[in-house]
């Protein structure tokens, strides 16, 4: 293990970062904490070392950290303590962004579930209820991280004052509450700098913190000129905003992400080390988003809504990084190393002996269990209501009701979050799908008592943009049958903790929505992806670690399975999925699986 040297801090002195007194260009990538599992910490650390970084920015996740209100985990893979010590370990500064709000393509943006129990709470504005929160998390945050700054010998040298808060609103009072609470938090000895998009910057700069951008391949120049003329309207409106200030890029986007029914993201490393040299070579600091995205492990994953709607991401954060999601270089790290290289004069240390990565041999999922012998303990409600109200986060949940028939009609979900499968007397009558803006379904009553089963999935919550404060999941308002609404309700909570419960095992197909158990035998272990090609639409659970989700439509078909999850002899696997599996099988690939992008009229139907 390295030792770790203090370090001394950062400063601004007029248009430039300095340490000890001598010029200072942070060439910074981002890796996060969360995405990799804690005993990979290392691995991508002496990699970054490896490509020539000097400093590594990551998030801290609100939600992880924050489960329920006034109670806080630091454990584990959530130990960000221990992530920024192992940094400095491997000679590195480190950039934390604490939010509250961080987007990262995760739920929420970061945002804890339970905020959103009572829709009426405003995040990302003076609300006093969110303001509280998000103090009270960065209070317990600061003790964690307060201790790192390299004003006290640690590698902390700047903290992000929220998070792109530009592209969401323009309260300047908001932003400078936001700066008073980490100050508060003990984190005010670090640069503070707020980051946007260029064009965004004069919405949440505020006077005396550091202004950066943020923007994509191929626009590295103009986005610079864009920043200057906003430093031009800055100056001009603000008198406390100082013009020469260091230039740098807090995200420069060296990747992309994967939405569910798209294609996978191919992006160009060629342009993108051309864009790294330009802004180097001009004396920039940047920090590159991201240097390794990882995995959205369980149900972390967040979504997008724009002029396609709503477009929930994959499990993958693969992000076509400099590392792969399975940690190993690709021809970008190469690319940017050289560049690295070239500007600093500095030979970096080698990279680290390659983590084996195999295949395990095919094997099939013999046992399933219903979902309808599993459930909870139920809850009666007039109305449904969100997940959220029942103390619920993430998972699924089901919403049951006793009807007399017959009755032929129009079943109406107002509002489903996010996709929802329709069951009378336990057989599917189809599903509704929030992507597909899908809300209402024919279905016939038959004569005598019918028990109607709407069983909803959380797809992941909005992370960007206007609808982030609608993070409510399930049925978030009615339901209605030929044009009456329904009332009078058994609603069963559903998060998926672990399979550990589970019963009425039995070896036969059973089908869906179901469980499905079947084990492998390793004489020794190693990464490997999970070819779920064979699965529908759900999750996979192996040793009790929730690798994530599954869905017929791609484009991701594997899911990247650890080798510290897995054991030497037998490890077990267990998956849920909505969809009727006939004894599927299961095998471990080198290399991910992707889809290209399925036929509409396909996609509807899964």
């Amino acid at each position: 293990m390295a030792q770790a040297v203090k370090s001394s801090p950062v400063t601004i002195e007029g248009s430039q970062f300095k340490r000890d007194g001598k010029p200072y260009q942070i060439i910074s990538g981002t890796i996060h904490y969360p995405r990799v599992p804690r005993e990979y910490w290392r691995d991508r650390l002496k990699k970054a070392r490896a490509m020539g970084l000097n400093t590594i920015e990551t998030y801290a996740f609100w939600n992880l950290h924050e489960p329920s209100p006034g109670v806080f985990d630091f454990s584990g893979n959530k130990d960000i303590a221990a992530f920024v010590r192992m940094a400095q370990e491997e000679g590195l500064n480190v950039i934390v962004r604490p939010g509250p709000y961080i987007c990262a393509e995760w739920d929420a943006g970061g945002l804890p579930a339970w905020l959103f129990a009572d829709p009426s709470i405003q995040v990302r504005t003076r609300d006093e209820r969110f303001l509280t929160a998000s103090d009270r998390y960065f209070s317990r945050l600061g003790r964690e991280l307060a201790p790192l700054q390299a004003t006290h010998g640690g590698p902390i040298i700047a903290i992000q004052v929220e998070n792109e808060y530009g592209t969401y609103g323009h309260d300047r009072l908001y932003m400078e509450q936001i700066h008073q609470s980490l100050i508060r938090a003990g984190l005010g000895e670090s640069i503070f700098y707020t980051s946007d998009g260029p064009r965004d910057l004069a919405n949440d700069a505020l006077p005396g913190i550091l202004p950066v951008i943020n923007f994509g391949a191929g626009k590295v120049q103009t986005s610079f000129i864009r920043r200057f003329f906003g430093f031009l309207y800055l100056a001009s409106t603000m008198s406390q905003f100082h013009f020469d200030q260091p230039w740098m890029t807090g995200e420069y986007w060296a990747g992309w992400y994967d939405t569910w029914g798209g294609e996978h993201a191919h992006t160009d490393a060629a342009v993108q080390a051309k864009d790294l040299a330009w802004m180097l070579d001009n004396g920039y600091s940047v920090n590159v988003y991201m240097f390794h995205g990882g995995t959205s492990f369980g149900f972390m994953n967040g979504a997008n809504f724009g002029q396609d709607g709503y477009l929930p991401l994959v499990t993958s954060y693969d992000y076509d990084a400099a590392l792969d999601e399975a940690g190993r270089p690709t021809k970008k790290f190469y690319l940017f190393r050289d560049v690295i290289q070239r500007r600093t004069g500095i030979t970096p240390p080698p990279l680290p002996t390659a983590l084996p990565i195999a295949g395990v041999q095919e094997f099939q999922l013999k046992e399933s269990a219903p979902l309808w012998s599993n459930l909870p303990a139920p809850v009666s409600v007039n109305h449904p209501r969100s997940m959220e109200t029942f103390g619920q986060s993430y998972g699924y949940i089901l919403y049951r009701k006793e009807l007399t028939g017959p009755v032929a009609g129009t079943l109406v979900i107002d509002d489903v979050r996010d996709y929802a499968a329709v069951y009378l007397n336990h057989q599917l009558q189809g599903t509704l799908d929030r992507r597909l803006k899908q809300t209402q379904l024919p279905i016939t009553i038959p004569a005598g008592p019918v028990t109607l089963d709407i069983l909803v999935e959380n797809t992941g919550r909005v992370n960007v943009g206007p609808l982030l404060q609608e993070g409510q999941s399930g049925i978030t308002r009615s339901v209605s049958l030929a044009g009456h609404e329904l009332s009078g309700w058994q609603v069963y909570c559903l998060p998926m903790n672990g399979p550990e419960e589970l019963k009425d095992w039995k070896k036969e197909t059973r089908g869906g929505p179901a469980f499905h158990r079947g084990i492998f035998t390793l004489a020794s272990v190693a990464d490997t992806y999970l070819d779920v090609r064979e699965l529908g639409k759900g999750f996979v659970w192996v040793n009790g670690h929730n690798l994530g989700r599954t869905w017929g439509i791609g484009p991701q078909q594997s899911l990247f399975l650890p080798a510290p999850w897995l054991r030497k002899g037998v490890n077990q696997v267990v998956v849920f999925d909505f969809t009727d599996l006939d004894t599927p099988r299961l095998r471990g690939v080198e290399n991910p699986i992707w889809s290209k992008k399925m036929p509409p009229l396909l996609r509807s139907s899964l």
